[in-house]
């Protein structure tokens, strides 16, 4: 029997109400730091499709028989009242109709006033920027928890940055948002410096840069948190993030041991958050050094990639669940296949499958974001076998 969508502990609907539109895929203007593909783009709209029960603006490919297939797989039917586009005339569109019948909107990524004014946001737009405007934690912190850092105009940037002793970090430090470790810019050696300085040369329309303290983590936590109209923070899980050595992303594992001071922290910060007006699900990226000490290095007043990892876990089986993404590397039917096996055997839960076959075979890679789930040394073998398969 199909499992109910409202029997989830909480779903996006329970946060924002009715009469609210969600997309979850960056605008498609220019952003000179998160500037991922179309297909990423697309794929990324459906992410969050199974913890939304609400209205989803997402892409055809994303809810083709194939999604149908493997959400029925897991037990849950496929969710209604989602509303498709397949070109940028489409989606916009869809947003200017969503305007003139009076809906709300929430961005996971701000789009521009020119397409939806600012007080058409759940959460006004200069305010979602302000909260996940990088170059001023300090405001969210109350000046708590951040490593050394020096925000700085572009003018300045590259005379000020060799000042710092390395190893040290590089963010963009405006209202443009960044994802997955794009954008930001971790340097060990002078040509990483090199490197970094030449990215920032080429980002038109950046005001102003970060240099920030290189902080080695023994632990790299996202701790996440929910706050409903009434105003009320709850924790609603952590996960362990996986990154590379300079910064980009490579999924989350859940974490259910987690320090009691390290959740302190975050809910101390949602509730600044909250008290500036935010509503909605948010995520801190909170790392602890060897000496215990606590740094948030970024705050994400939206949803976070793992989200659906937390929201999904009362149905997940065992105790090691980790938030992957994975690509076609041309054969989208044994990709697509593969997965299904993995999904019908009961250790692969699947959030979003983009569809790469959708109008002719094999027209692009397909793309697949999914949950591994079940006992540690199981899933892990699993795992091995599936990328051996797909790759």
């Amino acid at each position: 029997m199909a499992k109910q969508l409202n029997k989830l502990p909480l779903v996006m609907k329970d946060l924002y109400g009715d009469n609210v539109l969600y997309s979850s895929r960056p605008s498609y203007t220019y952003n000179p730091w998160l500037q991922p593909e179309e297909h990423q783009s697309n794929m990324l709209s459906a992410r969050e499709l199974l913890i939304a029960q609400m209205p989803v603006v997402v892409h055809e490919a994303t809810v083709t028989d194939k999604t149908e297939t493997l959400f029925h797989a897991v037990g849950f039917e496929m969710p209604e009242g989602y509303r498709t586009y397949d070109t940028r005339e489409d989606y916009e569109r869809i947003l200017r109709e969503a305007v003139d019948n009076g809906e709300k909107l929430f961005f996971q990524y701000a789009h521009e006033e020119s397409l939806v004014p600012g007080n058409q946001y759940v959460v006004p737009r200069d305010k979602f920027l302000a909260l996940n405007n990088k170059s001023i934690l300090d405001q969210w912190t109350k000046g708590k928890y951040l490593p050394k850092r020096d925000v700085v105009s572009i003018d300045n940037f590259e005379s000020v940055v060799k000042e710092w002793t390395l190893p040290f970090v590089i963010k963009p430090g405006d209202e443009h948002p960044t994802a997955g470790g794009y954008g930001v810019m971790i340097c060990y050696t002078e040509e990483d410096v090199a490197k970094a300085i030449e990215r920032v040369r080429q980002a038109e329309g950046t005001s102003q840069m970060i240099i920030e303290q290189f902080v080695a983590p023994e632990k790299n936590y996202c701790v996440q948190y929910a706050c409903t109209k009434d105003g009320t923070p709850q924790f609603i899980g952590c996960s362990h993030q996986i990154t590379e050595k300079y910064g980009k992303y490579r999924g989350n594992i859940i974490d259910h041991d987690i320090p009691q001071d390290v959740i302190d922290a975050g809910l101390e910060i949602m509730r600044n958050g909250v008290e500036a007006g935010y509503v909605g699900i948010a995520g801190f990226d909170l790392l602890v050094d060897k000496e215990g000490a606590i740094y948030a290095i970024d705050l994400n007043f939206r949803q976070n990639g793992s989200s659906s990892l937390l929201l999904l876990d009362s149905v997940l089986n065992g105790g090691y669940k980790k938030f992957l993404a994975y690509y076609s590397k041309g054969d989208n039917e044994a990709f697509y296949n593969a997965i299904l096996e993995e999904v019908k055997a009961g250790y692969l839960f699947p959030l979003a499958y983009y569809n790469g076959d959708y109008k002719e075979k094999n027209g692009f890679p397909s793309r697949f974001v999914c949950i591994w789930h079940g006992e540690e040394h199981i899933v892990n073998e699993r795992m091995k076998d599936f990328e051996r398969k797909i790759l």
